[in-house]
């Protein structure tokens, strides 16, 4: 993976896998929940994602279980994603704290009260 910024749905699948291993369908759930519902990822193109994220270092497969037939991968967040996740959260934070101190010197928005 590159250096630059992480989009929003690589952001929240690293956060959603902070908590232990997951399998799609939690994966999906779990930042749905976390992005209070801003970011939906679908079942199709989220395993193209996950593949981009094993191939970039920053998850591995956890293990297989079989369930109802079907094969579930879960998947864990590795050192290098828990260090790129947390490089992105600081940037995150730079970005909006610089954004917040600029909002605060401007007078206030015109139609808006303060």
């Amino acid at each position: 993976m590159s250096s630059g910024a992480m989009t929003e749905p690589t952001f929240f699948v690293l956060t959603a896998l902070l908590d232990g291993p997951r399998h799609g369908y939690g994966i999906v759930a779990e930042v749905a929940d976390l992005s209070q519902g801003r970011v939906r990822l679908k079942i199709g193109s989220l395993y193209g994602a996950l593949d981009r994220l094993v191939g970039g270092g920053l998850i591995e497969l956890d293990r297989e279980e079989a369930w109802q037939g079907r094969l579930r991968r879960y998947y864990r967040l590795t050192e290098r994603g828990r260090h790129a996740l947390d490089a992105e959260a600081r940037r995150l934070a730079a970005n909006a704290r610089l954004a917040s101190t600029r909002l605060r010197r401007q007078s206030p928005i015109e139609g808006t009260s303060a």
